[in-house]
């Protein structure tokens, strides 16, 4: 019997999951879990398994999160016309009860920790205010603010995922009066920009958007080892003891306006990667592109 950690992943034919497999398979037991089972090109994914994690059938998925040590939750369903601001909305109902699945399965099934794909989005009100000048840096610890459906659930996942990590849920036989209390452990990160064409599919001379690809960048080995430390560091707890955690998922890039340094303290995040160094050629190139505009 292996004694490696046993890790669900939820989402598991996504881009994301395909940056992560690489190294989790090298690490980890893995359940690989999805409505799909080859990737968006048609690709099979090996060892996956179908499970439909919106539905509130959860004993027809339950299996898939016994014995577990972990769960990676990248699991995401969309809109048909996301132009369609009630079908965006009802869709994005739909991911945040699929994260409630997920919580309420793992504290019944102890599952220790949940590291889940938030996005850089929870927070995107703040970015148009720095991009106007208008403010410098967002803070994980500041309240999350979004101006749109997909930005407001991953806020929701967030707060949801407080609420479960600080173990006062009374629900699946805990109740905290008999000192029977567990919180489940609660990793979100918000990811930035984890594609290495964004600099590319910039009008050249657009600083503004150059500037904007720079700060959000997160490299492939820099998302790994963000989740890989997300899921391994025996102690997330908040300074109230809480076991809940916000990261930014960024490399360590110059032009950054989201703070990473509570991933650095917390679970010692060392990113090798940034952007500037990253894209060097076509930072010159939207330069000189400026100037002679």
């Amino acid at each position: 019997m292996s004694d490696r950690p046993k890790v669900v992943v939820t989402g598991a034919s996504g881009y994301i999951a395909s940056l992560l497999l690489p190294a989790f398979r090298e690490r980890y037991d893995l359940t690989l879990l999805d409505v799909r089972t080859s990737d968006r090109e048609g690709n099979p994914i090996p060892g996956m398994q179908m499970a439909d994690l919106t539905s509130r059938d959860r004993e027809s998925y339950r299996h898939h999160f016994q014995g577990v040590d972990a769960v990676v939750h990248l699991g995401f369903t969309r809109a048909a016309d996301r132009t369609d601001l009630v079908q965006d909305y009802y869709a994005e109902q739909a991911n945040v009860e699929m994260a409630f699945h997920i919580y309420q399965t793992c504290l019944e099934e102890n599952v220790r920790r949940v590291v889940v794909a938030s996005s850089n989005h929870a927070a995107d009100y703040y970015e148009r205010l720095i991009l106007q000048g208008k403010w410098d840096v967002v803070l994980p610890q500041q309240r999350a603010l979004s101006d749109n459906f997909y930005g407001w659930a991953k806020e929701v996942y967030e707060h949801l995922g407080f609420v479960y990590a600080t173990g006062q849920m009374q629900y699946g036989g805990v109740h905290p009066e008999n000192g029977a209390a567990r919180g489940l452990e609660n990793v979100q990160i918000r990811i930035g920009g984890p594609r290495e064409t964004d600099m590319d599919t910039i009008p050249k001379g657009d600083l503004q958007k150059m500037y904007r690809a720079l700060a959000v960048y997160i490299s492939q080995r820099d998302m790994q080892q963000l989740f890989i430390k997300s899921i391994e560091t025996e102690d997330i707890r908040d300074e109230n003891g809480v076991p809940f955690q916000v990261f930014y998922g960024i490399s360590g890039n110059s032009q950054a306006f989201w703070s990473i340094v509570n991933a650095r303290k917390v679970i010692g995040y060392a990113p090798e990667d940034n952007s500037e160094y990253r894209f060097i050629d076509q930072i010159r190139e939207h330069i000189r592109a400026s100037r002679s505009g």
